[in-house]
């Protein structure tokens, strides 16, 4: 079969040395819908080089290049058709606050395949460091339909309890006609974010959005509301790609506050709250 287990487990890490300035930062930034107003000084601080902070999901670009959905898919043992692949989840943990410039060393491996039956999933971990320590650890899920079904193990279940109560608070983000070809500038060039004909052979009416564009906008959202924009207060931000966005669409970001976590829900608000993120959480200190 296209995905071969056994080889994708045993191959050895792939190391890759990478870079990042801070007109890359400001880029992935703006990518994510940072700036409006674009002389807020709360929005300065993601656009502005004099103040720049880095969110940390910039981690998921970090370097340009493949992003890890497509990275998984050039490693040992797996041969796919990028057309059958989706983006399932996202894990981040960072290790330290991330600098505005640095060069650094990623490694990926496939850790898991699991055996979903209609599809197979990839999990890719990468961790990078530079000349300091750790900078982050971060897990993609990579979902293949068509290649399941060998009898592998089905790996841990996707679902997530549903939030009870209302939510602490909730805010709306509009997002850009244009928002995945300008997020796709960060270095995820799938056509099926840009190119109908690629989108709809994916079985898609018109292309969708980027998970990890959304996947940011969100901790942004939750880091602007939350943690009083203190981008270096995030642990961790993990969630699960319920559903699809569509590039002009406006995103309802409900959100739970624990102690130490935030738990995340997003839907669509033109499609009636459609799930786009579900089992978000978002660690703090």
């Amino acid at each position: 079969m296209p995905v071969d287990t056994v080889r994708a487990l045993a191959a050895a890490p792939r190391t890759t040395e990478i870079s990042w300035t801070p007109e890359d930062v400001q880029l992935y930034h703006l990518g994510i819908g940072a700036g409006v107003p674009a002389t807020d000084p709360r929005e300065l601080r993601y656009t502005l080089e004099s103040r720049l902070h880095v969110l940390p999901s910039f981690a998921t670009v970090a370097g340009g290049g493949a992003p890890g959905v497509i990275a998984a898919l050039s490693m040992p043992g797996v041969d796919v058709d990028l057309a059958s692949v989706l983006h399932g989840a996202q894990a981040l943990r960072v290790h330290r606050p991330l600098p505005v410039r640095a060069t650094a060393t990623r490694t990926d491996r496939v850790t898991a395949v699991h055996d979903k039956g209609k599809a197979a999933v990839l999990v890719l971990r990468s961790d990078a460091a530079d000349a300091d320590g750790p900078l982050w650890t971060a897990e993609a899920q990579v979902y293949v339909r068509g290649e399941g079904g060998w009898g592998g193990d089905r790996g841990p279940s996707a679902a997530a309890p549903e939030e009870r109560g209302a939510p602490d608070r909730t805010v709306e983000r509009p997002l850009r006609e244009d928002q995945a070809l300008l997020y796709r500038l960060t270095g995820d060039l799938n056509p099926l974010h840009a190119d109908p004909e690629f989108a709809r052979r994916a079985g898609f009416d018109r292309p969708v959005l980027h998970g990890l564009c959304t996947y940011g906008t969100t901790l942004k959202a939750v880091v602007d509301t939350l943690l009083d924009g203190d981008v270096t207060r995030v642990r961790s931000w993990t969630a699960r790609f319920a559903g699809v966005t569509y590039p002009g669409e406006t995103l309802r970001i409900r959100m739970w506050r624990g102690d130490g976590a935030v738990r995340v829900a997003v839907g669509a608000v033109e499609r009636g709250d459609a799930p786009v993120l579900a089992g978000a959480t978002a660690e703090f200190t």
